[in-house]
């Protein structure tokens, strides 16, 4: 039987990714200075994303975590799953960074960018997710099912990787009707965190994507 949470209406994609898993800190951890802030530079150049340029929303990640913390209907006993259906990589804390979103043929890409000293688990999170495959939903009391799929990421030398689908439908519906299809790729290494997340049928590579985001914003934050 699939599990079932509440789920506040779809939010931009790119600010979902901002307010998720991250490690448990131990409970006499002194306060951890933020990091160094994360330029814009090291966000993907427009020229570097396929397809004709397009006007990017830009976003502050630090800004977006003070605003975007998980609802208390995500404090369910469903709630392991509540990051994986919200697409949830980090959460509030010390963690600074910028991000983009832009239209794309197809659909809509977002990146970001961001420095934190507790970074997400990249393996934990596939294992989570693989957990969470099927879960019910309420969006605004409309039932909705998130089916996540696990792929294989790419490989990042010294870097954890991950790669997985996520295609939100309704209940019955019918199979030739396409859902709502999310990609994401993140890497991480370092305290440096880089994820890529497309919405819609974009055609995007994503995967070599998201390795020219890393190979770009790495050298520009010392990595």
């Amino acid at each position: 039987m699939a599990t079932r949470i509440r789920f506040p209406p779809l939010l931009l994609v790119a600010a979902a990714a901002v307010a998720g898993i991250s490690p448990a800190k131990p409970a006499a951890a002194l306060p951890v200075p933020s990091p160094p802030a994360v330029p814009p530079a090291a966000l993907l150049p427009a020229e570097a994303i396929p397809g004709p340029p397009a006007a990017r929303a830009g976003f502050d990640v630090a800004t977006a975590l003070s605003t975007s913390s998980p609802s208390t209907s995500d404090r369910s006993d469903a709630g392991e799953c509540a990051d994986v259906v919200h697409g949830r990589l980090l959460r509030p804390g010390n963690a600074t960074g910028q991000g983009f979103q832009a239209a794309v043929p197809g659909g809509q890409l977002s990146e970001l960018v961001a420095r934190t000293p507790h970074p997400p688990g990249l393996t934990a999170w596939a294992a989570q997710a693989r957990r969470c495959a099927r879960v019910t939903v309420d969006d605004q009391d409309i039932p909705t099912v998130s089916t996540t799929t696990v792929g294989t990421p790419p490989a990042v030398p010294g870097a954890e990787t991950l790669s997985y689908e996520q295609v939100l439908t309704l209940p019955g519906q019918p199979a030739g009707l396409p859902g709502l299809r999310l990609r994401t790729v993140a890497i991480a290494a370092g305290g440096v965190l880089v994820l890529l997340r497309d919405a819609g049928a974009t055609d995007l590579d994503l995967d070599a994507l998201a390795v020219a985001a890393w190979q770009h914003a790495a050298p520009r934050l010392g990595r």
